[in-house]
């Protein structure tokens, strides 16, 4: 269950984002799917979540003397709280 979550996403927006409107960040496994995403945040914070969006990122290729790089896909999950809750490792990144 925990692989689900690879890393938390901390950026200025995303500060913003928790601060305001109660809504996480997180890199997650390309085949994860919204269920599975939901019970990992829910059992390894120990929160409720309300909703789970996500969608499928992709870096830019650069150009190298040796050609065009590999483009990495990646998912990014926006897990959306209940009212009152907060995730601590988050409330240091401000």
């Amino acid at each position: 269950m925990y692989y689900v979550l690879k890393k938390p996403i901390i950026t200025e927006k995303n500060s913003v984002l928790a601060e305001e409107s109660n809504i996480y960040t997180f890199e997650v496994e390309k085949m994860a799917t919204k269920t599975e995403i939901k019970s990992a945040v829910e059992k390894f914070f120990d929160v409720k979540v309300r909703s789970v969006n996500t969608s499928v990122c992709r870096n830019r290729s650069t150009r190298t003397k040796l050609g065009k790089s590999k483009v990495r896909y990646w998912k990014k999950a926006m897990v959306k709280l209940a009212d009152g809750e907060k995730i601590a490792l988050f409330e240091g990144a401000n």
